[in-house]
């Protein structure tokens, strides 16, 4: 079976300063997979002409399917939708259907009290060349273009609507004009062990895989993602999937975490619900960024009571009850305050568990006997309570992070347990 290829074109100025994080193209090559489209390249390129046309010519001459998202705007720095037109030598049109639904956007779903303005009758606009892919969510048409067996398929930039028309119409048409492969993975999630360490461990079992399966280790927070890939026949693919999956399990199960892809907040959210239990943070030094990863999984409202963002010490004092004394002598990076941080969160939110953070994440703040990353983490219910100290050494955002990453770990384990 043919291996089918697709491309990833980004076009923007915004993404090549940075000023956009390009998230659609991670979004993309994830949904391809999916269904069994090997993505090989992706390309991200400015709002120039001669720019974009190369990078049609260069990956269309390996790529099967070409998906270009960006640069399909109204305004004169939008080149992407003339340029197309010019490709694959047509002459634009206005599609009467896209106008309707832009004059109805406008009208009914923005109430604009002004007539449409040129350049929004410009969005209707589409080479009479392309086959047009109706946007419901927003104003510009995702358009299809074939030339020399290959698809080539324009997408708005913004990421809802990518989506959107990906979901909809490219993702159907991929599998309806193509016999796709039949791709599968198998992942686990390691803990506390660098991924050199893991590479070494688990050498001779990479060294004997077969050769239609991959690993892949994928380090991030403190954590290693270890995946196994293979493509082929469905029950081929399962069985030997399975097979050495178990295999790698064992080789690594000390310091396994879980042996799926989900985060921490997701695990904490399944445990939880399982046990029909609640939780709460108190949180200082992450400023409710652990309360934002646990209810950023859908259904969060289950188990999810609430948080308290001791940033300041008077809150640690009039809210959690820290004792004063404590505050006054050890201070509020320490065991005894995290720890009097989780009664006060249990006593306030009658939780089941809770979580409490206290650290300094830089860049200023940390001295000799507690220097920039030093980090407090308590988690515990009613009965018990545990402690773990930390020394990160990255940049605020990172230490941020991976304080709450580890909280969470801390927290899914101890709910195991107790």
């Amino acid at each position: 079976m043919q291996t089918i290829k697709a491309s990833i074109i980004t076009i923007g100025d915004e993404l090549l300063i940075g000023q956009v994080i390009d998230t659609n193209s991670a979004w993309i090559a994830q949904e391809l997979n999916k269904i069994g489209v090997w993505v090989k390249r992706r390309v991200a390129v400015g709002d120039v002409y001669h720019e974009i046309w190369k990078a049609l010519d260069e990956e269309s001459a390996s790529s099967q399917i070409i998906l270009i998202t960006g640069g399909l705007g109204p305004t004169a720095d939008d080149i992407t939708k003339p340029l197309l037109c010019d490709y694959f030598g047509g002459k634009m049109i206005i599609n009467e259907e896209v106008l309707a639904h832009v004059t109805y956007l406008f009208e009914h779903v923005f109430k604009r009290p002004m007539p449409l303005l040129e350049s929004n009758r410009k969005q209707a606009e589409v080479p009479d060349v392309c086959t047009v892919l109706k946007n419901d969510v927003g104003t510009a048409p995702g358009m299809l273009f074939e030339k020399k067996g290959k698809i080539f398929i324009s997408m708005p930039g913004v990421p809802h609507e990518m989506q959107f028309i990906m979901q909809k119409h490219v993702l159907p048409l991929i599998k309806m004009k193509f016999d796709l492969p039949f791709i599968d993975h198998r992942t686990l999630i390691t803990m506390n062990v660098g991924e050199s360490f893991l590479a070494e461990r688990i050498k001779d079992f990479e060294k004997n895989l077969p050769a239609n399966i991959k690993l892949a280790y994928l380090p991030n927070h403190g954590m290693v993602r270890l995946r196994l890939t293979a493509q082929g026949d469905k029950n081929e693919v399962e069985k030997v999937l399975e097979e050495n999956f178990s295999i790698l399990k064992k080789s690594v199960i000390d310091v396994m975490v879980i042996d799926e892809d989900i985060s921490f907040e997701m695990l904490l959210g399944r445990l939880l619900k399982e046990r029909n239990k609640t939780v709460a943070t108190a949180e200082s030094c992450t400023g409710g960024y652990i309360a934002h990863l646990i209810t950023s999984v859908a259904g969060s409202s289950e188990y999810f009571k609430g948080s308290v963002v001791s940033y300041d010490n008077s809150i640690k004092k009039n809210v959690l009850h820290v004792d004063d004394v404590t505050l006054n002598t050890v201070g509020a990076v320490s065991e005894e305050t995290v720890e009097q941080m989780i009664e006060g969160i249990l006593n306030v939110m009658q939780t089941d568990y809770a979580v409490a953070v206290s650290g300094i994440m830089g860049p200023c703040g940390g001295s000799a006997e507690k220097p920039v990353g030093t980090v407090w983490i308590a988690v515990g219910n009613k009965n018990k309570i545990e402690t773990k100290k930390f020394k990160f050494r990255f940049d605020r955002k990172r230490n941020i992070e991976l304080t709450a990453v580890n909280a969470l770990h801390l927290l899914c384990e101890f709910v195991k347990k107790n």
